[in-house]
């Protein structure tokens, strides 16, 4: 048996690797924005081509997330991790080493996609609340988001510098160099603790499945996740181009997005500490108004560096603390056992609003040259997500009982 400070030590040292494996996946995600301009005046790809296929990473990742995740609960992080920085690294470099449309959509769209869902919140993060006991489950996992945005600090001025210096095509390389350093982190995302028969360890997956589909609370939690997704993606893929187009200085928008991953360390830690001590739900809904009301007031006001650094400060106290909230609120209703597929399925929706919001975001610049209509969906999504979220409540829903419809 482990003590309480081995304990302890496990736990600080798996918190530690998420957040490494995840600044790391994050990261280089948060810096596909930076790549529309390279790939559209260096390679002479079309705007909407590229937000397609960033978009398209967005649309496969929700859609492997909940194999993704079945896979972790079923043999571990570890397996689960290896493979998908193996395809996340494949899908960099065909991207950087073959300029061909097909090439991009395959790589940065298809393999980064499947690779993001094996190395990001719902395998990493899930390990993290299996591993946590459930006092410090929200806390432990919004320290691990928090330190997961350290990556979008570091390699949105590392890729700058790089493609500046070098070329697209070896910031790319780069990045996945990158990925593939922090796979071997998973080894310390296990549960030494062996896992029980399927027998004895609760309901079996379908009857999960089936039990949260009747679940009103955890339908609103997933309508609502597609809001996230749509706001952020839209943001991380089109700030950049937005504030070139509102001729802001050149490398404005780099600092915007780290400045964002940069506050989105005390916004991560903040909304764990939140979910800690009050209900989870309510929480999200203010965090989703808040998210509105800023983005509302930033298109509205004139530009300058100082209303894009409040803007970019806000956004990340808001950014990934959803991740904490949501997939603790998923942990505390159904409990821990199948929560890999559990909040994949939910997370599938986030991706869905993710590759609209990257994808509409190039469209909509291109039938219009304006950003003008999707800030204004954009915004309006927020308002749509809080009202969904303040309803929801955390009671623990047992297969024992008929489940609220």
């Amino acid at each position: 048996m482990k003590t309480n400070d081995t304990r302890r030590r496990t736990m600080i040292l798996a918190v530690v690797s998420a957040a490494l494996i995840m600044s790391a996946a994050m990261g280089t995600r948060q810096t596909f924005g930076l790549f529309l301009g390279p790939f559209s005046y260096d390679r002479g790809v079309p705007v909407t081509l590229v937000a397609f296929a960033i978009a398209l990473h967005n649309l496969a990742w929700g859609l492997a997330q909940p194999f993704a995740g079945a896979a972790a609960d079923r043999h571990g992080a570890l397996p689960v991790i290896g493979f998908g920085a193996l395809a996340y690294a494949g899908g960099l470099a065909l991207s950087a080493l073959v300029a061909s449309d097909a090439a991009l959509v395959l790589g940065m769209g298809l393999l980064v996609g499947i690779g993001i869902s094996c190395t990001s919140f719902g395998v990493v993060m899930t390990a993290i609340g299996k591993m946590a006991p459930p006092e410090t489950r929200s806390m432990a996992m919004g320290l691990a988001s928090a330190g997961g945005s350290l990556g979008q600090v570091l390699l949105v001025p590392v890729v700058q510098s790089v493609t500046a210096s070098g070329g697209m095509a070896w910031s790319l390389l780069v990045l996945a160099a990158v990925i593939l350093a922090a796979a071997p982190l998973g080894f310390f995302l296990r549960r030494d603790e062996p896992v029980p028969p399927q027998s004895s360890a609760g309901p079996p997956l379908g009857a999960i499945l089936a039990q949260a589909a009747r679940h009103r609370g955890y339908r609103l939690l997933t309508v609502g996740f597609f809001a996230c997704g749509f706001q952020l993606a839209f943001i991380a893929t089109h700030l950049p181009g937005y504030l070139s187009l509102c001729h802001m200085p050149v490398g404005l928008g780099a600092m915007a997005l780290a400045l964002i991953g940069l506050f989105n360390m005390a916004g991560s830690w903040g909304c764990g500490w939140l979910g800690g001590r009050f209900a989870q739900g309510p929480v999200l809904g203010w965090l989703y108004l808040i998210r509105g009301a800023a983005i509302t007031t930033f298109v509205a006001l004139p530009k300058s560096e100082i209303s894009v650094v409040i803007f970019a400060a806000i956004m990340g106290l808001t950014w990934l603390g959803t991740v904490p909230l949501t997939s603790g609120l998923v942990a505390r209703i159904f409990g821990v056992q199948h929560l890999g597929a559990l909040f994949g399925l939910c997370f599938l929706s986030h991706q869905i609003g993710s590759f609209l919001g990257a994808w509409l975001g190039g469209l909509v610049l291109d039938l219009t040259g304006s950003y003008s209509l999707i800030w204004a969906a954009t915004a309006a999504s927020g308002l749509v997500a809080a009202l969904l979220h303040f309803p929801i409540g955390n009671t623990p829903a047992g297969l024992a009982r008929p489940v609220q419809a």
